[in-house]
């Protein structure tokens, strides 16, 4: 592969550079197809919990911070319009713009995990924890272990699709700074950016479904 000005040797097995470039896209969208499919199995299990003990559920989710859970919205939305700024210039050869955007994107990514470390210290602390971990006496309704197993579960989850989507982030910036993309090229910053689009929309729906019911 050149890495000067974008360019990008077409492998022999494609005919075309945009033919290389829709197979990529479409490698991706089935792998995040996947992705739904997983978080859809525990979207799945919460629904039918939640709909046996409502009344946990609420009383749960007023342990929950909602200040921390609506900050870490507020900075993945904005690391989205990051993102999606980031690919925009890299395919017009906006290099020095591109690499800036993919940088606050990342720190978008530090900050949120940075929250997450400390409402996971404080629920640790308090002993909010899963199953027969969950050590809190102050509870009224014995099934409150459930929710804390659901919540650690699908957040840590969601925060190892963080940590993949920062190193692919911190890879691309690197090549991006390297001048390996343009206008000829720039599927990797693309790819990068829909799965990043796809961990933002998850913890949008993770925020109301954990953090507000209460």
């Amino acid at each position: 592969m050149n890495t000067q000005a974008g360019s990008h040797s077409v492998p022999h097995h494609f005919e075309t550079a945009q033919q290389a470039f829709e197979s990529a896209k479409l490698g991706m969208w089935l792998f995040l197809v996947t992705e739904i499919l997983l978080f859809g199995v525990l979207f799945c299990i919460y629904i039918m919990y939640r709909g046996l003990y409502p009344e946990m559920f609420h009383e749960a989710s007023l342990h929950l911070n909602r200040v921390m859970g609506a900050t870490n919205t507020a900075v993945l939305l904005i690391s989205s319009f990051t993102m999606a700024m980031a690919v925009h210039r890299a395919k017009h050869d906006d290099r020095v713009t591109a690499v800036r955007m993919l940088a606050i994107t990342f720190f978008c990514g530090v900050i949120f995990m940075t929250i997450k470390y400390f409402e996971y210290t404080h629920k640790i602390h308090e002993g909010l924890l899963p199953a027969g971990m969950f050590s809190y006496d102050h509870v009224t309704h014995v099934k409150m272990p459930l929710f804390f197993s659901l919540y650690f579960m699908m957040t840590g989850l969601h925060g190892i699709h963080v940590l993949v989507g920062m190193g692919l982030i911190l890879w691309v910036m690197v090549r991006c700074q390297r001048g390996a993309f343009g206008h000829a090229y720039s599927t990797p910053v693309e790819l990068t950016g829909i799965y990043w689009h796809l961990v933002d929309l998850i913890w949008i729906y993770l925020f109301p479904l954990l953090y507000l019911i209460g």
